[in-house]
């Protein structure tokens, strides 16, 4: 663990534990290990999330009675 690592407390139900331990052993990584990169791969995917909102956000709203109008007109419906 870096110098630079932060303690922190945290709680999880007695499965999640149970399953992170067999987790990270299997893996040959501290549990540790195993949260900081589960949480990085969710930063990641809401970096991601933001980036498609902020390169949709210029595009024209459709309400929700327009997409059944829509959806009913091409036979989806």
């Amino acid at each position: 663990m870096s110098d630079l690592s932060k303690r922190s407390t945290v709680y999880f139900e007695p499965d999640i534990h149970h399953a992170l331990r067999i987790k990270a052993a299997n893996s040959h990584l501290s549990v540790s290990e195993v949260v900081n990169e589960a949480v990085r791969i969710a930063l990641r995917e809401d970096q991601e999330d933001l980036s498609v909102f902020e390169e949709r956000a210029n595009e024209p709203n459709l309400s929700y009675e327009e997409l059944l109008k829509n959806l009913k007109s091409h036979g989806k419906l």
